[in-house]
């Protein structure tokens, strides 16, 4: 009961959270003003049904939409380069954009158990994990970033060593250290998880210093890519669920057709 109270709780928020974390584009064109007095930068919208679609990347396969009462207004901007902030701990970035090692990956099916007795054992969701594990690696084991991160979770040498983690490009070593780490965050930021993943991406000294997400740009792309991953997956999940339970009474009903 204490997991799935703490992953309700955990999941609840995401449906706002789209529009509340100051989601950056990496190829922004876009500055969309909300009504809720915060800021997003995207690549484009579109208007379709009478909802506003935002775009964070030029292809369109990704999008979440919003309503038009909650924009006050649209303005054209330039893609801005990258800050190269002095913070070290903002230099964490995700594999993608850093060095890596030969690459290395697990099955889906391992990297779905390391990731489910992790996330159970933390009370953290795995598809959260899972949306980590793909911005920060990709899924490499031994992915290295170019501030040193290193592993599925992109963990900083002394961060792992502070976690007991005694061999980061050993999956399940990584996976336990990072899955500790993003709970304490959790626990920290009171289950904010947009703060927690700031903190995680910055170094949790930014997060209170800004008293909320960072102005670094790389941390503000990497909360909005956590988030539309997560996001994804929590929808693909309850769309399966629905289908079992249909299938399920579809089946109990023939069956109880038959028995007649």
């Amino acid at each position: 009961m204490r997991i799935e109270h703490r992953l309700a709780s955990r999941t609840g928020a995401w449906a706002l959270l789209a529009a509340l974390c100051l989601a950056t584009s990496a190829y922004g064109a876009e500055r969309i003003t909300l009504a809720n007095g915060f800021d997003l930068v995207c690549n484009h919208h579109q208007v379709v049904d009478g909802k506003v679609r935002v775009f964070p990347k030029a292809e369109e396969a990704d999008y979440f939409e919003l309503e038009p009462a909650a924009i006050t207004g649209y303005e054209t901007v330039p893609d801005p380069p990258i800050a190269k902030s002095s913070d070290a701990s903002a230099e964490q970035s995700p594999a993608s954009a850093g060095v890596r090692k030969a690459d290395a990956r697990l099955t889906a099916g391992d990297l779905h158990q390391l990731l489910s007795k992790a996330g159970a054992e933390h009370n953290v969701d795995e598809d959260l994990l899972a949306s980590v594990v793909k911005a920060e690696s990709n899924g490499n084991v031994r992915a290295t970033s170019r501030a040193g991160a290193q592993g599925l979770m992109q963990l900083m040498p002394g961060t792992a060593r502070e976690l007991g983690v005694a061999d980061s490009f050993a999956a399940d070593e990584n996976v336990q250290g990072g899955t500790a780490y993003l709970d304490w965050l959790l626990t920290r930021y009171h289950d904010n998880i947009a703060l927690a993943l700031a903190a995680y991406n910055a170094g949790p000294e930014a997060v209170d210093r800004y008293r909320g997400i960072p102005p670094y740009r790389e941390t503000r792309v990497y909360v909005a890519r956590v988030v539309h991953e997560f996001n994804r997956r929590v929808a693909a999940r309850r769309n399966a669920d629905r289908s079992a339970r249909l299938t399920g009474a579809i089946a109990a009903g023939n069956a109880g057709t038959g028995s007649e």
